[in-house]
């Protein structure tokens, strides 16, 4: 039974372009994730998993726009093969099926556990700029987009109850509930 060629792209930012992943690669259907791939909870991710089918192969530019660490890779790409499904990673050129044999099976942890291995070096080198920078002045760290006082507004708004979310508090004042949760913690910090 030939299935369909399924393409998955994952990019960590709105701003990424997603063209370069999959260029020249026919595929029956495409999906796209602009969302950091820390874990497998994205949403055109789960998606694709439940679209594919017996028979149908995966298509992927790499194992790292696929899965970031090496158990959620291993887990997924197995979860996939006892379905029957095919998945292709283009860049690192190899193809796992229900065939696959043990030597492939040790390439894909080898070559997950190099690209978590990456990952982690990159994070380690940022951090160390980051303290570098930091001693030398030139790192203030996050810009915070309210002022004090639109702060202790925005605290004493909740305060108030003038908003019955904080997802409304934070679309009042133009930031994030997850901004609006760090601002209400400041505060009490400062209590």
């Amino acid at each position: 039974m030939k299935g369909q060629k399924v393409g998955y792209v994952r990019v960590s930012s709105v701003e990424q372009n997603t063209g370069r992943q999959l260029e020249g690669i026919e595929v029956d259907r495409i999906f796209v994730d602009r969302a950091s791939g820390k874990n497998t909870d994205r949403p055109k991710f789960q998606e694709m998993l439940n679209y594919v089918r017996e028979g149908d192969r995966v298509i992927v530019h790499s194992m790292d726009r696929f899965a970031r660490s090496l158990k959620d890779l291993v887990t997924e790409v197995d979860k996939l093969v006892k379905r029957g499904i095919a998945i292709q990673f283009v860049k690192e050129n190899i193809t796992f099926t229900a065939q696959s044999t043990p030597m492939d099976n040790l390439m894909l942890q080898l070559m997950g556990a190099f690209a978590q291995f990456e990952r982690e070096i990159i994070l380690e080198r940022q951090k160390e700029g980051i303290k570098l920078a930091s001693v030398q002045g030139k790192y203030k760290g996050r810009v915070h987009k309210l002022k004090p006082d639109k702060a202790e507004a925005l605290r004493q708004a909740w305060k108030e109850g003038q908003y019955p979310s904080k997802m409304a508090l934070g679309q009042a004042f133009g930031i994030s509930r997850q901004a609006v949760y760090r601002y209400l913690k400041a505060g009490e910090e400062l209590s």
